[in-house]
């Protein structure tokens, strides 16, 4: 399979652990691909990378949380970049 053909497979899990000064990135549900990391993420307690480069253990339902906006913006471009899939 090429890296086009590449499928984008996304969850979304609130930010918990700062990992950046910045504190905008704890206000946001990050994309985290593939979502089976997230899973894993749970179960085993290792961190995850959101699209952003946010780094952090899941904790929390993200479903509280508005999606981040550089996650967002490079998720829509992956989709596009693949055909909309």
């Amino acid at each position: 399979m090429s890296q086009l053909e590449t499928t984008v497979d996304t969850t979304t899990e609130q930010v918990t652990n700062p990992v950046t000064d910045d504190g905008d990135h704890e206000k946001f549900a990050h994309v985290v691909v593939p979502a089976s990391a997230v899973t894993e993420a749970y179960i085993t307690g290792t961190p995850v990378t959101a699209l952003c480069g946010k780094t952090w253990v899941p904790t929390r339902d993200p479903g509280r949380y508005q999606v981040c906006p550089t996650c967002q913006e490079i998720l829509d471009a992956a989709r596009a970049a693949h055909g909309g899939s």
